[in-house]
């Protein structure tokens, strides 16, 4: 196990004091200026409010560049009334400048949508990964690397709060102190480790895909916890209404939808049995909070299943898109599931030489389309163009493709 060192010194406040909140158009272009005077790459870091707003825009920006200190950016604060700050200016500042982020993936998206986007990644929790750490967290990778502990007391704040308070912005300010020294150890390491190259493709990934919004999920309303319990078609329809309702007000709203419905309310009116628009209220979950300000709007929602026919109902299998999880293979396609029980052993097996976790050594999605549909003569080649057309990454072919053509050669005897 690889535990917190509790006697590391911590870090409390930033080497060069806290720094105002720039909430306004001169602050903005002063920032711009200075970091365009800095040098070197720039540490970034956003704050959104996940489990209050339903948006997950970014609500704080931190930036640290050498030379050019660190920055704290409200891009709510600069931005027109019910719409989104357009801070390409910023971008442009920072010029070819690598970025340095955290989990680049829960980031990007929303700096991609304010008008920022990098043409060159270090991500030092996927480098963390490459490395093959157990513990891959902004925290413990700086423990590891500077030193030194950060408190990460305010992580699950609601960054939508204003004003921010004092000890949020230290908070903030403290988790773009170190990523420049953070990088720069790791990319020692991973050169060391023969793995940089490894690296440097994984980034330049992040980087071709940041601007490619995710595809809808097909029937995102079967994700309600609890759904496992609802057996019935008119049940799964009352789920479905009442999800809908809520996703639609959440999102006019701008509220996290749990904290308007609860899913376990959800799946509670659904099963009841005899459930009806006119006695939704007499279940104790919609008669207090906000579910019961907006009770007419459930109460449209049951009856809107009221006056459905059973043919519209959804159905108790959800819709596939692929083959799906591979636990549900063994009934209908044993063969694929043997190759996927095969090909899992010699993933497992060239992942722990590599000290690299299983998923990063190929993706999931790659790896069960292989298994679900392979070529029609599994050599190395053929193995490689197919995951290449699944965007794996050379290296991950490289390590791949050869054990994974033997298992499906001999599957076909």
């Amino acid at each position: 196990m690889d535990e917190p060192d509790e006697d590391l010194p911590t870090l409390l406040t930033p080497r060069d004091g806290v720094p105002p909140l720039i909430d306004t158009d001169a602050g903005f272009e002063a920032m711009i200026a200075a970091l365009a005077e800095g040098d070197g790459p720039v540490g970034i870091d956003t704050e959104r409010a996940h489990g209050f707003r339903y948006y997950p825009k970014a609500w704080l920006i931190q930036l640290r560049r050498h030379g050019g200190g660190t920055f704290l950016l409200d891009p709510v604060a600069l931005a027109p009334d019910d719409e989104l700050a357009d801070l390409s200016s910023l971008r442009d500042a920072i010029g070819q400048a690598e970025w340095i982020i955290h989990a680049a993936t829960q980031d990007l998206p929303c700096l991609v949508e304010v008008g920022l986007m990098p043409t060159r990644l270090f991500d030092t929790e996927l480098a963390g990964r490459l490395l093959g750490y157990p513990r891959v967290s902004l925290g413990a990778m700086v423990e590891r690397f500077c030193g030194v502990r950060l408190l990460k007391e305010h992580s699950a704040a609601d960054w939508s709060t204003r004003p921010l308070p004092e000890e949020w912005l230290v908070y903030a300010a403290l988790d773009v102190e170190l990523l420049g020294e953070l990088r720069d150890a790791m990319a020692a390491e991973l050169v060391a480790a023969g793995k940089d190259g490894w690296a440097q493709e994984e980034f330049a990934a992040l980087v071709a895909d940041a601007g490619t919004p995710r595809p809808p999920r097909e029937e995102p309303w079967r994700r309600v916890s609890g759904l496992h319990d609802i057996r019935g078609r008119r049940q799964l329809a009352i789920v479905r209404e009442l999800w809908t309702a809520r996703e639609d007000l959440a999102a006019r709203r701008d509220k996290a939808p749990g904290r308007i419905l609860h899913d376990r309310v959800i799946i509670a009116a659904a099963s009841r049995p005899d459930l009806t628009a006119g006695n939704l209220a007499e279940l104790s979950g919609f008669r207090k909070g906000v579910a019961k300000r907006y009770l007419n709007v459930w109460s449209d929602a049951v009856r809107r299943v009221e006056t459905m026919r059973p043919e519209d109902y959804p159905s108790v299998r959800a819709a596939r898109r692929g083959p799906g999880a591979p636990r549900t293979w063994q009934g209908h396609n044993p063969e694929a599931y043997a190759r996927f029980v095969a090909t899992r052993e010699v993933l497992v097996r060239i992942a722990e030489e590599h000290s690299v976790p299983p998923e990063n050594l190929l993706s999931p999605d790659s790896w069960h389309q292989l298994c679900w549909d392979p070529p029609a003569s599994p050599s190395p080649v053929a193995i490689d163009e197919r995951l290449t057309e699944a965007g794996a990454r050379r290296w991950q072919r490289e390590l791949t493709r050869e054990a994974l053509a033997a298992v499906l050669a001999s599957d076909r005897g």
